[in-house]
């Protein structure tokens, strides 16, 4: 597998892991009677969800080449 690849695949992992995380701790927060700090977390998992979504969509449109990067004006 190309180095890129690995690559894409630790980034989307990295966005991954602390949604799942979080997802896992409401679960028992939940299960100890918490459920308003559950709500909490669950916009916090939510929010992830949406990045990870937005930055894969992001990815696909690079790969279309239908956004490029440029220098930036130093």
């Amino acid at each position: 597998m190309p180095i890129a690849n690995l690559h894409q695949q630790n980034v989307a992992a990295q966005f991954k892991s602390p949604g799942v995380g979080a997802m896992q701790m409401a679960v028992r927060v939940s299960e100890a009677g918490f459920e308003d700090d559950v709500r909490h977390m669950m916009k916090i998992v939510v929010s992830f969800q949406e990045a990870d979504d937005k930055l894969a969509r992001y990815a696909d449109e690079v790969k279309a080449q239908r956004i490029t990067r440029t220098k930036a004006d130093t």
